[in-house]
């Protein structure tokens, strides 16, 4: 369709949406608020605060939907630092609770995708992904970052080809309107000029009606203009009962301190800050038309600017007989006075300082200054973007600025309002946020096709079948931040409001718990496995510090179908990744790299159910999508995901969450995949890939082991293999080094003893027979002497006796048929122990809980998994991402 201009196409199509709201309303996610208001911060058919009608017909427009995935499509997991970027001015033109660097993302755009792809982000925030996709056709960006550029438009990183350079389509979906808002701004960038011009004519005359407020005298008949004023909370002395203003006996000046000790300047009294009870007034709230009771406060230091220059002093009399002016001026202009929803993070506000409804956030002066600007700002053509710089000045503008010496700033995840808080002078806000728009605006002023926006519910989208070619996402991670809480403030100016019914947070208020947030994220994932493409891939960036939050995330991706490929840490102090091969690790931000297999192989293993030939065919699949090498600097890396073990634990979620009974014991596993596969350095490779390893590897003089942190049983076993490989060696050599690790076992964690685990999983050379290659290559390697000797000369034999060393993969497989029935053994006891009593097992092996439940889940026999799952912590079972599985999955099979 073409229109003579953007205001005739604005119109028609919110004249569509008005139509098609009725039908909207009943989607999942469907914001709170009244249609027009709806409409007005819409800018259809590219973004709509609501579920977006034209999603489908614009993706059939970019075309990209309708390519197939190409048979010789093949990425490998890519992991980058997140923290790229941050002095960006895209990064700090708006001060959203998270947010990735859109260079970070841009990394993986460009390595997972080609010009004209569907990018999609399911919980987009300020529209990162959506930056980074545009600038993925930006050649100047893009060599920012390290990457070399040819004359065809080619991207090379040393010397190898990564992509091309062009612009990708994305879809952009959140559940706030705030945050649809502020992707809208940060990825429509046209019309730079004509929107200064608006901005700046708006801004001049609020100052002009508004600068009143914001003067105070600096000397004689001489005017500054106030940049922020500190106000203080008044307390009651315990021991004389008068007014003690904090600021007064808590703030050095002249050393920029806090004072270690509070006295009362009227009886001298050491007082304790914890203990001292607030001051209270009462006043008639005209807006509302009700009598509140608040915390009183005071101002006490007034910061102000005389032309250039920077000044400060204590409020005087002046000031005071100002701020009585303000107080009772009447405006007929509109602010908003909901009243601040109970929440999470909403409470404190209420019981510290009696801030019920939002318009108590404010000062009076900046409360009548946001209410002119907002005026003006709804009669704009430049409506949504004028609302940018506005939203992102709001959170300033409030109480919630707490004094610190060297700056401003509210505590984050949360509407705390402190003892001194900072009334930041509104129009120096304005001004500033305005310059960090501009600056947004002046880089990148010819996007008039910026993608796609839609704001709804990532538990219902609305998106045809494998339409998106790749997914970043950096989804809400458990309990970290209150959403729809935090962004209130904001909301309450829009008219519009996130509808949290479906908001997937861990929120006691909500009454929503860890099962809550793990179905919600399930919801999500299953549509983004929905709408992606089969054989690409999705990117989750994971940040909580709680293991059971972690395991949530990754069982409601591995739920949804995805296989997980890869999941690294960034070490900051290494500038680099390292694989993630226990639950333990989670106090980093995470990378999760997985992958949506291809259909032939999904059903190919639907035919092959109850044939171990269902577990070949998902190996297959699976080592085609992993790195052939890794390794930087002359040395090469154990690819933790190429491991037997963890190929074994990956094909048996796979049949698990999918529903498809285990075809394979974990001893049988280990005996055939390498008589299967082809093996290097302890890793499982395909023939076709072999041949390229072994070259990479010949050119590297190390190779690095996985650094390990030791926190239960199966760890254990995997930090031991490691010291064997490099070193065969005695019980006596490793014990020392073996007890240091052991400082982080979990209370309830029975750890066998160091024998056992070697008894179990490994083997000691005791003189019979000739030295076994592993010992006799180390020898020969260390030990000059020893080099021209045979495998069965008495000196070889010798320097090898009682060294315990890792088994080749024929007596591993004996090994683990061993160690599988003593670990069954152990489960059994566990249950005789638990039967006809209702006592709790307090400490346990894990690795018996897990073996017994495969057993059981392969036995069908649900109901002693639950019950055992009932007798140990429910935070062990929250806190491993196997006993989680089985545990969720008999539950849903007994229909619990």
């Amino acid at each position: 369709m073409t229109f003579k201009n953007d205001k005739e196409r604005r119109e028609y199509f919110r004249e569509e949406l008005r139509k098609k709201l009725p039908e909207l309303k009943k989607i999942e996610g469907f914001p709170i608020g009244e249609d027009e208001d709806i409409i007005a911060l819409s800018d259809p058919p590219y973004y709509t605060a609501c579920p977006n009608p034209w999603i489908n017909e614009i993706i059939n427009e970019w075309g990209s939907s309708n390519k197939v995935c190409k048979d010789d499509y093949q990425k490998y997991p890519f992991a980058s630092d997140v923290s790229v970027g941050k002095n960006d001015p895209f990064y700090n033109a708006h001060g959203y609770h998270t947010k990735v660097p859109y260079k970070a993302i841009l990394k993986y755009i460009l390595h997972y995708t080609d010009p004209d792809d569907v990018v999609f982000d399911g919980f987009s925030g300020t529209g990162a992904t959506g930056v980074a996709a545009k600038a993925s056709g930006d050649k100047e960006t893009v060599k920012s970052l390290g990457y070399e550029v040819d004359n065809d438009n080619n991207i090379y990183l040393e010397g190898n080809k990564v992509s091309k350079i062009g612009k990708r389509n994305v879809i952009l979906n959140d559940l706030s309107p705030s945050a649809t808002l502020i992707s809208y701004n940060y990825n429509k960038n046209d019309k730079a000029l004509e929107f200064e011009q608006e901005a700046d004519r708006i801004l001049k005359e609020v100052k002009n009606e508004t600068m009143w407020m914001y003067k105070t005298r600096h000397r004689n008949n001489e005017y500054g203009l106030i940049t922020d004023i500190v106000w203080s909370d008044v307390f009651l002395c315990s021991n004389c009962s008068s007014e003690v203003v904090y600021w007064d006996v808590a703030v050095d000046l002249d050393s920029k301190k806090m004072k270690k000790e509070i006295i009362c300047p009227k009886c001298h009294s050491v007082l304790e800050r914890r203990s001292l009870d607030r001051v209270w007034v009462t006043y008639y709230d005209q807006d509302i038309q009700q009598t509140l009771d608040v915390a009183k406060q005071v101002p006490v230091l007034v910061n102000y600017v005389v032309g250039t220059k920077r000044y400060s002093k204590k409020v005087d009399e002046e000031d005071l007989q100002l701020l009585k002016k303000i107080e009772m001026s009447k405006s007929k202009l509109w602010y908003p006075t909901d009243k601040i929803p109970e929440g999470y993070n909403t409470r404190q506000p209420l019981v510290s300082h009696g801030v019920l409804y939002v318009h108590q956030f404010y000062t009076k002066r900046n409360l009548l200054t946001l209410a002119c600007l907002f005026d003006r700002i709804k009669k704009s053509v430049f409506f949504n973007k004028l609302l940018f710089f506005f939203q992102a000045s709001i959170n300033r503008a409030t109480k919630t600025n707490r004094f610190r010496f060297g700056g401003t700033g509210g505590l984050s995840g949360t509407l705390y309002i402190p003892s001194l808080s900072v009334e930041r002078s509104v129009i120096f806000l304005l001004e500033n946020k305005l310059k960090d728009q501009l600056k947004i605006l002046r880089n990148d002023d010819n996007n008039n096709h910026f993608g796609l926006i839609t704001q709804s519910s990532s538990t219902n989208l609305n998106i045809k079948e494998n339409s998106v070619d790749y997914i970043f996402t950096d989804p809400p991670f458990g309990s970290n931040i209150m959403y729809s809480e935090l962004n209130f403030l904001w909301e309450s100016w829009l008219n519009v409001y996130t509808n949290n019914a479906q908001e997937s947070i861990i929120n006691p208020v909500q009454k929503k718990n860890l099962d809550d947030y793990k179905y919600l994220m399930e919801q999500s994932f299953k549509n983004f496995f929905k709408i992606l493409k089969p054989n690409r891939w999705l990117t989750v960036e994971f940040s909580n510090s709680q293991s059971s939050v972690w395991n949530a995330i990754q069982e409601a991706i591995q739920k949804a179908g995805f296989v997980i490929a890869n999941v690294s840490t960034l070490d900051k102090k290494q500038g680099s990744f390292k694989a993630v091969t226990t639950t333990t690790a989670v106090t980093q931000d995470l990378i999760i790299s997985a992958y949506k297999p291809k259909q032939e192989n999904i059903e190919k293993m639907k035919q092959q159910i109850n044939t171990d030939e269902s577990a070949w065919t998902f190996i297959t699949q699976h080592l085609e999508q992993l790195p052939k090498f890794s390794g930087t600097k002359g040395a090469a890396e154990v690819i933790s995901e190429r491991t037997p073990r963890i190929l074994f634990d990956r094909m048996v979620a796979y049949h698990v969450q999918n529903g498809l009974p285990v075809p394979i014991s974990s001893a049988e596993f280990q005996a055939n995949v390498v008589q299967r596969f082809p093996m290097r350095d302890g890793m499982i490779f395909l023939e076709s890939q072999v041949a390229e390893y072994d070259k990479k590897r010949t050119l590297v003089k190390e190779f690095t082991q996985l650094n390990l942190f030791v926190s239960d049983e199966n760890s254990a076993i995997e930090w031991i293999r490691q010291q064997l490989m490099k070193k065969p060696q005695t019980r006596q050599d490793i014990h020392p080094d073996f007890m240091k690790e052991l400082q982080h076992i979990a209370k309830h964690e029975k750890l066998p003893e160091l024998d056992d685990l070697l008894n179990q999983n490994f083997l000691r050379y005791d003189g019979d027979g000739p030295v076994p290659n592993q010992i006799l290559t180390y020898l020969r390697r260390n030990y000059k002497d020893l080099r021209g000797l045979e495998p069965d000369d008495p000196k070889v034999v010798e320097k090898a006796m009682h060294r315990w060393y890792v088994p080749d993969p024929n007596k591993q497989a004996d090994l683990e048929k061993l160690r599988e029935r003593a670990l069954l053994r152990e489960y059994e006891s566990y249950l005789k122990e638990l039967e006809g009593n209702k006592k709790k097992l307090r400490t346990f092996r894990t690795e018996a809980i897990r073996a017994g439940f495969k057993k059981a889940y392969s036995d069908k026999d649900f109901e002693s998994i639950v019950k055992v799952g009932e007798r140990i912590p429910e935070k062990v079972i929250q806190e491993d991402d196997k006993l989680l599985m089985y545990y969720d999955n008999a539950c849903i099979r007994l229909g619990l």
